[in-house]
């Protein structure tokens, strides 16, 4: 790292960055109440002397941390609220033939079902489904509530849970998708859907924090 003398205002950059790095150069502008614009010239000598580095779509971060550090760091701080999708849902009612069917409409792995309310009572996978379809019944009289995962053994995630642990839950659980929920009442027992966090979802983080954009 190269020795020289910093100012005042890049110490204080260079100490924003380490203890909350990886951070992006408009909210450390934020943090000292300065333009952007104005840090970029401190920024690029920090970056040129090798006290930050600086990812596209990350940020700057301290030269002292690996790049699996930051990258982690980065997940941690994102939130499931802003990436969740739409979820796919039915309600309890519905066959299992039109579950296959809306299924292979929506192209997704599982769909939620749910009750009243959007109140989440079970889960079904394409393996749930086949298996009723395999088993010689009558898909139309069959109802889906009888192929789901039902509740409490459902893994689920809410919109604050941060990216890297619902993305930890799928791998762990060795899951395609999670409903993102919100309890609706203080026992937590019932839970409404209000998204999907799926492994599709993770691959467009990657690809998103892959792209080029000034940090």
């Amino acid at each position: 790292m190269c020795t020289i003398e910093l100012s005042k205002r890049q110490q204080q950059i260079l100490d924003i960055v380490r203890d909350q790095g990886p951070i992006t150069g408009e909210h450390i502008a934020d943090h000292l109440g300065l333009t952007r614009a104005t840090l970029r010239p401190d920024l690029a000598i920090l970056t040129m002397a090798g006290f930050l580095e600086a990812r596209p779509r990350v940020g700057y971060f301290y030269a002292g941390k690996k790049s699996g550090q930051i990258f982690g760091d980065q997940l941690r701080k994102m939130l499931v609220r802003e990436y969740k999708a739409v979820p796919i849902n039915i309600a309890e009612n519905t066959s299992v033939y039109d579950a296959i069917v809306m299924m292979f409409m929506e192209d997704v792995g599982s769909i939620f079902v749910v009750k009243e309310g959007g109140l989440l009572a079970g889960v079904v996978s394409r393996k749930d489904l086949l298996k009723v379809a395999i088993g010689n019944q009558d898909t139309r009289e069959v109802p889906v509530t009888l192929a789901m995962t039902r509740m409490p053994n459902i893994v689920t995630v809410t919109g604050d849970d941060t990216v890297y642990d619902a993305a930890k839950k799928l791998i762990d659980y060795q899951i395609d998708s999670c409903p993102v929920v919100r309890p609706v009442d203080a026992a937590g027992r019932n839970l409404e859907v209000i998204g999907r966090f799926t492994k599709t979802t993770i691959a467009k983080v990657f690809v998103e924090l892959g792209e080029n954009r000034e940090v």
